[in-house]
């Protein structure tokens, strides 16, 4: 599988996607963040936004590299008052402070991870009306793109 690696922001859907897979380097998770960074420095202050999140195929090449991705989208996303429902299993996360940056706001978000057993138990303990977990892809984006954002 080729590595995917890319962030872009939908003005007119208001929705934010990331992609992240293949066989993939802590170099290639360094390359994942700053893209986040630069998509999010894009968005307009203000802006309410919703995410999908697609993690399909992802296969760290090492322990370190899948340190270096695990935290990334909860910590960004905390900065966009968003707190994703799976960091109630980290007892490190209890304290995590949520603020709105530019008073951006996340309010909806599709996880995507080819990993079933583990993505349908965080949808059956965690999926909520604004969030889900799901391992297809192409069901993740109708769910998110579905998923209305009042930009008012």
């Amino acid at each position: 599988m080729k590595n995917e690696i890319y962030t872009k922001w939908e003005k007119d859907s208001n929705l934010v996607i990331t992609r992240i897979s293949g066989a993939i380097s802590e170099a290639e998770v360094s390359e994942w963040k700053q893209s986040l960074e630069k998509t999010f420095s894009s968005i307009p202050a203000g802006a309410k936004f919703k995410i999908f999140v697609n993690l399909y195929g992802l296969n760290p090449t090492s322990v370190s590299a899948h340190k270096a991705y695990r935290d990334i989208i909860p910590l960004l996303l905390s900065k966009y008052n968003w707190r994703i429902g799976y960091l109630d299993l980290f007892e490190e996360a209890k304290d995590l402070k949520l603020t709105s940056e530019n008073g951006m706001e996340c309010l909806a978000a599709v996880h995507c991870h080819h990993d079933s057993y583990k993505i349908n138990e965080y949808e059956r303990r965690f999926g909520r009306t604004s969030e889900h977990f799901y391992d297809d892809p192409e069901k993740s984006e109708k769910w998110i793109r579905s998923y209305p954002v009042s930009t008012l």
